[in-house]
């Protein structure tokens, strides 16, 4: 095991405040507060040294909490100040499954008038991102606001203030634990790359993963991940590139999937239904099958409808390095590539990867594509905050992961809980838990359970993960779905697509942006069914014509 260290140096900048025009009168004083929330900044600098420049950033919609941006190119150092110091300060790291999830878990409890928690949540997006469901941004199947809503939007009406920022040092003052003559008065303090400086009482690690793209030569140059909103547009920029240069001609686009568990599994199956007879999905896994940890039945499905859309899986093999492909290298001279090799397209820049197999004996290969997309390693961000000598250190695993108690609480902090991907927690049998959507759902409702009977001075709950079963998307009408509580049942096709769907609805985040994209996509549903109805009649039609003729 390693620690971390976190110390507290001081960033001295100058800051830039967005907010609505009708608030720039209140801009000025050294005080500043957010309609609907009473929380306020305090400038602890004088007004000739900020010399600050305020733009106006409308509120999404009109009437949702203002998120607050603080420029980059101008900071201060600034402390954010609560409404009351005498409530609770409960400061969340991440806006992922674990962090927006524990601040609407802590609004939803009932709570002492004196005890009742001000929270901040900070996140370096404004949006919330359904991660679940991003392959459908490529399918078309779903709109961007339906799946990664605006952060001011969803606590609108909640008493969570939002602020758009990235955390850059961490200082734990509860060492010396919340009980007892030495108890801590407060949980220590954040600092965020802005230069604002955030005291809490009660901190919650929820900062997720990155994608982890340095294990391979070239991969951080050439491949793209999956794994937030940003990623999900660049890759669909990419291929409608590739396919308007395509259209209409004799050539197909070639795109390398590295990775075959889930998310490389319902990527290959998301692209190459989009792409269809127009391109070629290759998928390259180092396991001699596919989602080697799914249950049987989803395997099975996903196999099957990976091949009946001539994926080619690469399996039992593992990428050397990825490389720019030169003007003079010819595909015909790749080994392991079959002659009758799909014909490239012009002017567009393709890359090599070196594939070598994990097993002996068995012959390289090397092949080209025209897009490379990377869905293996994760890594969490903590490790990469500003760190020091300092003698309060907190736990963390190999893979960078704080060490926690069964009650969620990072081991010898005791005001400082993590979960999702920040969290190592381990299972009955010795296992980390899996960084996945599920545990960071249940591990939230926990969280802020334990955050409610900490405060309150009752006992905290252990967390006990409940695999509720898998499901995977593969493709606009398709999916797999294997519930734990029926042994053996898989539901595919378009029956566990409907079913995925319909499970996520009920797992968004608030009740209003549930009814939005509930009736979103029922209106969707329906003008689809209309018109596969009347595709289906004039083929019907047409047949009969025929016939008579």
């Amino acid at each position: 095991m390693s620690h971390i260290a976190f110390t507290t140096s001081a960033t001295h900048a100058a800051v830039a405040f967005h907010r609505g025009a009708k608030q720039w009168s209140t801009l000025f004083p050294t005080t500043w507060r957010t309609r609907g929330t009473n929380s306020s900044l305090s400038l602890n600098s004088n007004r000739k040294r900020l010399q600050s420049r305020f733009f106006a950033s409308a509120t999404n919609g009109g009437n949702g909490a203002v998120v607050d941006e603080i420029s980059e190119t101008v900071k201060a150092h600034t402390n954010f100040v609560w409404p009351d110091n005498k409530k609770p300060r409960v400061c969340i790291l991440g806006g992922g499954f674990g962090g927006l999830y524990t601040a609407l878990r802590l609004e939803s409890l009932e709570w002492p008038d004196d005890k009742k928690p001000q929270i901040a949540l900070v996140d370096q997006s404004e949006r919330f991102v359904f991660k679940p469901m991003l392959y459908e941004l490529l399918s078309g199947e779903v709109d961007e606001w339906e799946i990664a809503p605006y952060f001011s939007d969803l606590l609108a009406n909640t008493g969570v203030r939002f602020l758009k920022d990235r955390v850059k040092v961490l200082h734990p003052s509860d060492h010396a634990g919340v009980n007892g003559p030495n108890a801590s008065t407060r949980g220590g303090t954040v600092h965020l790359e802005s230069g604002l400086h955030i005291e809490y009482d009660w901190l919650v690690l929820a900062l997720g993963a990155e994608a982890k793209l340095d294990l391979v030569p070239g991969a951080v140059e050439f491949a793209i991940p999956f794994s937030t909103l940003e990623d999900a547009r660049k890759v669909n920029n990419r291929l409608k590139i590739l396919e308007r240069k395509t259209f209409g001609k004799d050539r197909q686009i070639s795109v390398a999937i590295v990775g075959c568990g889930y998310s490389g599994v319902e990527l290959a199956a998301t692209v190459a239904e989009r792409l269809q007879n127009r391109g070629v999905v290759r998928a390259i896994n180092v396991e001699t099958t596919i989602c080697p940890t799914a249950p049987p039945g989803n395997r099975e499905a996903a196999l099957k409808v990976l091949l009946s859309r001539k994926v080619e899986l690469l399996l039992g093999y593992f990428v050397n390095c990825i490389r720019r492909a030169s003007e003079l290298e010819s595909s015909n001279t790749l080994t392991g590539v079959d002659e009758n090799r799909i014909e490239t397209v012009p002017d567009f820049e393709k890359y090599i990867l070196e594939l070598q197999p994990a097993e002996r004996g068995v012959q390289s290969k090397v092949i080209e594509a025209d897009l490379v997309l990377w869905t293996v390693g994760s890594k969490p961000p903590l490790p990469h905050l500003e760190y020091s000598d300092v003698p309060f250190v907190i736990p963390l695993n190999a893979r960078g992961q704080a060490e926690t108690d069964e009650t969620l609480r990072v081991k010898g902090h005791p005001r400082i809980f993590a979960l999702g991907d920040s969290s190592a927690l381990r299972d009955s049998n010795g296992r980390i838990l899996p960084a996945t959507a599920q545990v960071a759902f249940q591990q939230a409702d926990f969280t802020g359970w334990n955050l409610w009977a900490a405060i309150n001075g009752r006992p905290l709950l252990p967390f006990r993960f409940q695999n509720l079963g898998e499901m995977m998307v593969l493709g606009r009408y398709d999916a797999a779905i294997s519930p734990s509580f029926v042994e053996g049942l898989t539901l595919e096709g378009p029956i566990g697509h409907t079913a995925r769907k319909i499970a996520y609805l009920m797992r968004l985040p608030t009740d209003e942006h549930r009814l939005k994209v509930g009736i979103s996509w029922f209106t969707k549903s329906a003008i689809d069914s209309v018109s596969l109805l009347q595709s289906t009649l004039s083929k019907v039609l047409s047949d009969s014509t025929t016939q008579s003729d």
